[in-house]
C-alpha cells in the first residue's frame, strides 16, 4: 500500500483512500473526546437521586466518583500508547464499544454495584481513547490540535453537567435517558470511525506497548514539572465540584443539590472553555501564569465564600477558577507537546492525564473520607481550597525557577 507523510515522523494511508474528508475526521475525532467526557460529568447532577434512592453515605459518592479517575488511569497507563502501533482508529472503536457497554450499565443500575461497575468500564475505555484521539488530532494538524485537546475536555465537562441538570430537572427517569442519549451519539460516532480510514500505519510492538510505564522523554521533562502542578490543581477542583460540589451547595446556600451542583460544574467547565477561546493566541507560558494566578485567586474568593457563607464570592470563584483550569490546562497541553516528537505524542499526553485524573481522583476519595468520618463538609472544603491554593503557588514557584529554560 503506498504511505505518504502528512506530518513529520507520521507514516498514514494515502489520503486518498479515505473517505471522509480532513475536517469531518478532525471534527469526528474532536466531538469523541467531548462525549467521553459529557459522560463522565453526566451523573454529577444525579448522585443526589442515587443517594436518595439507595441510601448511601457521601463516602459512597466519593468512592463512585474515584472508582472513574482510578480505572481511567489505569487506561492510561496499560493502554495509552497503543494507538501508536496498532493505529489511532483501531483503538477508538473498542473503546467507543466499551463506552456503549458502560452507558448500557449505568442506564439500567438499580444498586450501588452498579454504578461501580459502570463507571470502572466507563473509566477504562476513557483512559485508553484520549491519548489515542488526542494523538489523531495532532497527527491531523499539529496546531489546531493542540488547542482542540485543551478545549475538548473542558466542554466535554460542562455539556455533560448540564445535560444532567436538564435531564434532573426537566425530564422523567433522568438516571435511565440521560445514558440513552450519550449511547445513540456513540452509535454515530462509531459509525463515522467506521468509515474512517485509519490514519496511521501499524508498527511491530503493540504487546511490549501494554507494559505500564510512566517515562517522559528527556526533552519533555521541564514542560512537564511545571505543567504538572496545573494539572493537579485544575483538575482536583473538576473533582471536587463533580463530587462534593451538589450537596456542598445544597447545605452551604439551601439550593437544590441536582440542579445547583450541575449548573456550578457547568459554569466552571464553560469558563474554562471561554479562557481557552479568549487566550488562544497568547503564549504557552502566558497561559500557564494566567491558569496559576486564575486558579489561586478563584479558590481564595470561594474560601471567602466558605468562611462567611456568601453566594456572590463563590459564584466569582467558580468562574475565575474555571477560566484559569482552561488557560492552565491549555498552557500545560502546549508546553509538552512543543517539546515531543510526532511518535512521543500519545505516550506524552497519557502521562499529562495522568496527572490530571490523580488530581481529579486522589483529593475527591480522601474529601469523601474526611466528610464519611465525621469532618463537616465546610471544613473540608476549606482544607481543599487551601490545597488547591498551595498547588497554584508550587506552579508559580515552577514558572518563576525554571520557566525561562523551557
Amino acid at each position: 500500500m503506498s504511505q505518504t507523510l502528512i506530518s513529520p515522523g507520521i507514516s498514514v494511508a494515502n489520503d486518498d483512500k479515505q473517505r471522509l474528508g480532513p475536517r469531518t475526521r478532525f471534527g469526528l475525532l474532536a466531538s469523541i473526546t467531548v462525549t467521553f467526557l459529557a459522560g463522565s460529568s453526566v451523573p454529577t447532577p444525579l448522585y443526589p437521586i442515587y443517594q436518595d434512592q439507595w441510601h448511601f453515605t457521601a463516602m459512597g459518592i466519593s468512592f463512585i466518583f474515584s472508582i472513574y479517575a482510578i480505572s481511567v488511569l489505569a487506561g492510561l497507563l496499560v493502554f495509552g500508547r497503543l494507538s501508536d502501533y496498532v493505529g489511532r482508529r483501531s483503538v477508538l472503536l473498542w473503546t467507543t464499544v466499551l463506552q456503549l457497554v458502560a452507558m448500557y450499565m449505568l442506564g439500567v443500575a438499580d444498586g450501588f454495584t452498579d454504578l461501580v461497575l459502570g463507571r470502572l468500564i466507563q473509566g477504562v475505555s476513557t483512559g485508553a481513547a484520549v491519548p489515542a484521539v488526542g494523538a489523531a488530532l495532532i497527527d491531523l494538524n499539529h496546531k489546531r490540535g493542540a488547542v482542540v485537546n485543551a478545549l475538548t475536555p473542558a466542554i466535554g465537562s460542562a455539556v455533560g453537567a448540564l445535560m444532567g441538570s436538564v435531564f434532573a430537572q426537566a425530564l422523567p427517569y433522568p438516571t435511565h435517558t440521560v445514558f440513552a442519549a450519550l449511547a445513540f451519539i456513540l452509535v454515530i460516532q462509531g459509525v463515522g470511525l467506521l468509515l474512517m480510514r485509519d490514519i496511521r500505519a501499524k508498527i511491530p510492538g503493540a504487546a511490549r506497548s501494554l507494559i505500564p510505564q510512566f517515562s517522559i522523554p528527556v526533552d519533555v521533562r521541564g514542560p512537564m514539572i511545571i505543567a504538572s502542578s496545573l494539572f493537579v490543581a485544575g483538575w482536583a477542583v473538576a473533582g471536587f465540584f463533580a463530587s462534593m460540589g451538589p450537596r456542598l451547595i445544597e447545605q452551604l446556600f439551601a439550593l437544590p443539590a441536582s440542579w445547583a451542583g450541575g449548573l456550578v460544574l457547568a459554569a466552571f467547565a464553560g469558563s474554562g472553555v471561554a479562557a481557552i477561546g479568549a487566550f488562544v493566541t497568547r503564549s504557552m507560558h502566558t497561559l500557564a501564569w494566567i491558569g496559576a494566578l486564575g486558579l489561586l485567586i478563584g479558590m481564595a474568593m470561594v474560601l471567602v465564600s466558605l468562611i462567611t457563607g456568601s453566594l456572590t464570592p463563590f459564584v466569582f470563584g467558580v468562574v475565575i477558577s474555571g477560566a484559569g483550569f482552561g488557560a492552565g490546562f491549555q498552557g500545560g497541553i502546549r508546553l509538552v507537546l512543543s517539546k515531543s516528537r510526532a511518535e512521543e505524542v500519545a505516550g506524552v499526553l497519557s502521562v499529562a492525564f495522568l496527572c490530571c485524573y490523580l488530581g481529579m481522583g486522589v483529593p475527591a476519595m480522601i474529601a469523601g473520607y474526611a466528610v464519611a468520618s465525621g469532618h463537616g463538609i465546610f471544613d473540608t472544603a476549606i482544607v481543599f481550597a487551601i490545597l488547591v491554593m498551595s498547588l497554584s503557588f508550587i506552579a508559580v514557584y515552577r514558572m518563576i525557577s525554571g520557566g525561562s529554560r523551557v
